[in-house]
C-alpha cells in the first residue's frame, strides 16, 4: 500500500480498456468510498453522491445510451453506437460521481462542483493506493440531460465523471508531466 507523497508522485490513469478483473472486493470498496468522500466541503453541504455500475448494469446502461444516441442522431454510425455500447464494459467497476448542487446555499456552485470533483480524484488516489488502476472519464453522457435522467439524476444534479476501476492488465507508462517551473509564479505587490 502506498502512502504520502509517493502515492501522489506515482499515481497515473490506466486507460479503461486496460482495466480488468478483479475490482476491489466489497470490504475494500467500502473503505475506498468512505475515504473518497472525505473532501473539502464548504458549508458541510455534501454536494455529491455516488452511483455504482457493475455487472449487467454496465451493459444495460450502455444499451440505454445507444437508444438515446439513435433517438437524437438517427444517422449515427454503427462504430459510434458500438463505442457507446461498450464504453462501460472494460473495467469491472464504474463509479459515477454526481454533483448534487444546493442552489439555495450561500456556497457558490463552483465550490460544490469542485467538492464533487475532489471525490472523483480521491477515488483515483485511493484505487491506486490499494493496487488497482483507475481512470476518470466523462464523454457526452456526462453532459447530456437525457443521459442524466437514465441515471436518475435530479434537475440540480450533474455527472462529474465516470471513474472506471479495476486491475491493470498491462504496464502503463506514465505520461510526461508539465514542468513545475512553467506553472509556478510568485505574486508581488
Amino acid at each position: 500500500m502506498l502512502s504520502g507523497l509517493t502515492l501522489l508522485q506515482q499515481r497515473h490513469s490506466v486507460p479503461a480498456p486496460q482495466l480488468g478483473a478483479p475490482a476491489p472486493d466489497e470490504a475494500s470498496l467500502r473503505t475506498l468510498l468512505e475515504a473518497a468522500v472525505r473532501v473539502p466541503d464548504h458549508g458541510k453541504l455534501v454536494p455529491f453522491r455516488l452511483i455504482r455500475l457493475q455487472g449487467e448494469a454496465k451493459l444495460q446502461f450502455g444499451e440505454k445510451l445507444v437508444a438515446l444516441s439513435l433517438a437524437k442522431h438517427p444517422d449515427i454510425s454503427d462504430a459510434k453506437l458500438d463505442k457507446d455500447r461498450r464504453r462501460y464494459l472494460f473495467a469491472p467497476l464504474v463509479i459515477v460521481v454526481v454533483a448534487s448542487i444546493d442552489t439555495h446555499a450561500k456556497v457558490p456552485v463552483i465550490e460544490q462542483q469542485l467538492s464533487a470533483g475532489c471525490v472523483a480524484h480521491n477515488l483515483l488516489l485511493g484505487a491506486h493506493s490499494l493496487g488497482f488502476g483507475a481512470q476518470w472519464l466523462t464523454g457526452w453522457a456526462a453532459y447530456d440531460r437525457d443521459a442524466a435522467a437514465i441515471l436518475g439524476l435530479a434537475d440540480n444534479e450533474q455527472v462529474i465523471g465516470f471513474v472506471h476501476i479495476g486491475t491493470p492488465q498491462a504496464d502503463i507508462a506514465d505520461r510526461e508531466r508539465p514542468a513545475l517551473d512553467n506553472l509556478l509564479s510568485t505574486w508581488t505587490a
